[in-house]
């Protein structure tokens, strides 16, 4: 049977180029972004893959909206969830100086999201061999790494996320449910910049390796693109 991917975010950036490679490599792809009629490019791989590739538009904190795409696809096995669409929130601000409006909205893109979205579709992870709930993290949620301080709003959502992927892990993987966080690299994104190191097609080769190669034992843990360990 072909494998199936549920990714959310999926119409710029390392979303995007994760869609091409699982479409690349066979798989169906399910991809999710809020507003259709602006992601050309997705719907330009519609007419390449028109078998392979289904766009939905979802807003990730429309949980009435994520529980609807989850009753439409209730008979469908999924392979693989990716928790994909982020949100940095302000930059520039210190201490002192930080948006309560803006740290609710993060959250609730970053942290709470996964959650809600892992929960929907748990029935259907379930009705596959083997289901992978990988939510992409970033490196500034780790507590090891932070020795620079500030960013409070961003670091502090990914923490949460990276806690919430490990007790998905506690949760799910005596039902064959893995779940993994996952740090894209400093990405050449709307999000990342131009003078990040990387580009969307390294990060996404990169996570999909990571992906295709994880077993049980690494449920529950944190990695990097390339497949290195890092540290909560």
């Amino acid at each position: 049977m072909q494998p199936r991917l549920l990714i959310t975010g999926a119409n710029r950036g390392i979303g995007l180029a994760l869609v091409k490679h699982y479409l690349d490599d066979g798989w169906h792809v399910d991809a999710c972004c809020r507003d259709i009629s602006q992601a050309h490019e997705l719907l330009a791989l519609v007419n390449t893959s028109p078998q392979q590739l289904q766009i939905h538009p979802l807003d990730v904190t429309d949980h009435a909206a994520i529980m609807a795409l989850s009753h439409t696809l209730a008979d469908t096995p999924l392979d693989l969830l990716i928790n994909n669409a982020g949100y940095y929130g302000p930059k520039g601000y210190g201490f002192g100086h930080t948006d309560i409006d803006e740290w609710r909205k993060v959250f609730e893109v970053n942290t709470i999201a996964p959650l809600k979205i892992a929960e929907a579709f748990y029935p259907q992870l379930k009705q596959a061999q083997q289901g992978i709930i990988a939510s992409i993290s970033s490196k500034v949620g780790s507590m090891t790494e932070n020795t620079s301080g500030g960013g409070y709003i961003y670091r502090s959502s990914k923490a949460a996320l990276n806690s919430v992927v490990k007790s998905l892990s506690n949760d799910l993987l005596p039902q064959g449910i893995l779940s993994v966080a996952l740090h894209p690299g400093w990405v050449q994104t709307e999000m990342g910049g131009p003078n990040a190191l990387i580009d969307t097609q390294t990060s996404a080769l990169g996570l999909k390796k990571v992906l295709d190669n994880l077993t049980p034992s690494q449920s529950g843990q944190f990695y990097n693109f390339d497949g290195t360990s890092i540290p909560w």
